[in-house]
């Protein structure tokens, strides 16, 4: 049909998914908790590895290992405008972005057309900054509080995608 990808028509509002760069997210069960509260369907997308769940609003992906990006790749291939991408990938969110897809990470930081380019210099700074010895590249911690934060943001960036669904 013309206009069509993935089932999806253009121009019709559809409901947004939630779509989970899922190797390593530490908030799978959170996201899973608040999609079943809201009704919304999720796709964990991964390398392998991953449990299948019992859930029919929950499909697990999984990609070629050998293809570095392939998760990425095709979360950006089935992702649409208003729909929500968790990833801590940097480039991916910027990708993400760029389709108009809400955008967060686990820690609840939400990656918009005005913060990604920020992201994606300091990304690259700091990946510099490896290269060249002048830091080690330490990641902070997970934390409740970045758990916590995430939840909230969730919830309140999926709620608002519903609603721009139905308007």
């Amino acid at each position: 049909m013309d206009g069509e990808k993935d089932g999806r028509v253009a121009g019709l509002k559809e409901k947004p998914q939630i779509l989970v760069d899922a190797d390593a997210c530490p908030v799978k069960a959170e996201v899973l908790k608040v999609a079943e509260r809201l009704g919304v369907a999720v796709t964990l997308v991964s390398n392998g590895g991953m449990r299948p769940s019992r859930d029919p609003m929950v499909r697990n992906v999984v990609v070629p290992k050998e293809k570095a990006d392939a998760a990425d790749d095709w979360i950006v291939e089935n992702a649409h405008a208003n729909d929500v991408v968790v990833t801590a990938d940097i480039p991916l969110a910027a990708r993400a972005v760029a389709l108009g897809a809400h955008v967060l990470g686990p820690t609840g930081r939400p990656f918009t057309p005005e913060t990604i380019g920020m992201a994606v210099a300091m990304r690259d700074l700091k990946q510099h900054l490896r290269e060249t010895g002048e830091s080690k590249g330490y990641n902070a911690a997970f934390t409740p509080r970045d758990r916590s934060r995430f939840l909230e943001e969730l919830d309140r960036t999926l709620r608002r995608a519903l609603k721009a669904a139905t308007t």
